[in-house]
């Protein structure tokens, strides 16, 4: 490679619940543009995947287009893993299964999962007590539900549908539709308006497996694998689902530590209301750890 020409790297891009690929339509164009090597992925059931959410029985079925991506880099090769909200699940899975592969994990208003906890600790909370009501707290490290008295009720969901899979079981899973009001207020709201229109056409009804063994085993990320690949979460300061200050206080709650790096004007949805300053920062940080 030329004297001064930046090393080209190799993204992985994961998207959070109900989208798909295509909500990376922007970054991963600047990405390529600069000459890397971009791979943004469908999990299964989601954006133009051929499976149907009921088919998708387990965390780790839904996330083997990851696994399976990951597990393909030859040997010596590593990538660099961006995950935008429910997508760092996936990203921290894949760092367990797959750490000599991954060179950093890039969680973009993502929850970061603690080593030696259940996957699913923030997504219970979130579902039991509101979207904006997570408190990330040293009981909620050691696993206890901790909440301000004037937490969110569950029914702010500003219509989205919920319902279940059916299977024959007295516990069927539960799915979740993002609706058009709380992408609008919640994570679109300062995204250009064409993109928020291209998300209500594009959104999949979406499982977030709260009951899957994966989610909730205690042992399934551990310091060694999971924990020994560095992990950088990118705050969105305009983030109207997760609040700037939440994110940063889970942060500080993670061991092994995690950098922080933050976009301002950034809803929640970055790779829409801010593309440019997402995909640099994502390119800064592959320089810095690769």
């Amino acid at each position: 490679m030329e004297s001064g020409k930046p090393r080209r790297r190799h993204f992985v891009l994961v998207h959070g619940v109900c989208h798909g690929a295509w909500c990376w339509y922007k970054v991963a164009t600047i990405l390529e543009s600069a000459g890397h090597r971009v791979t943004a992925l469908d999990m299964a059931a989601c954006g133009a995947s051929a499976a149907r959410v009921e088919e998708v029985r387990t965390f780790e079925e839904y996330s083997w287009p990851l696994l399976d991506a990951v597990a393909a880099v030859p040997t010596g090769e590593k990538v660099v893993l961006v995950g935008h909200s429910f997508g760092g699940h996936n990203l921290a899975l894949a760092m367990q299964w797959h750490p000599e592969k991954v060179a950093v994990a890039v969680f973009v208003s993502a929850a970061v999962p603690f080593a030696g906890r259940r996957m699913s600790l923030f997504l219970e909370q979130l579902f039991e007590f509101g979207m904006t009501s997570l408190l990330f707290s040293d009981d909620v490290v050691r696993g206890h539900q901790h909440m301000e008295e004037q937490s969110t009720p569950p029914d702010s969901f500003l219509g989205s549908t919920f319902g279940t899979v059916e299977r024959g079981s007295d516990d069927p899973p539960e799915t979740i539709l993002l609706g058009p009001e709380w992408m609008s207020q919640k994570m679109y709201q300062l995204s250009p308006p064409e993109d928020l229109r291209l998300a209500t056409m594009l959104v999949r009804p979406a499982q977030m497996y709260l009951k899957d063994g994966t989610m909730t085993g205690e042992g399934v990320l551990t310091e060694g694998k999971y924990g020994a690949v560095s992990r950088v979460l990118v705050v969105t300061e305009e983030d109207k689902t997760w609040p700037a200050e939440e994110q940063r206080r889970m942060a500080a709650s993670c061991v092994p530590s995690v950098e922080v790096r933050a976009i301002v004007g950034a809803d929640h949805m970055p790779m829409f209301s801010k593309p440019a300053e997402l995909a640099q920062l994502i390119m800064e940080v592959a320089e810095k750890y690769t």
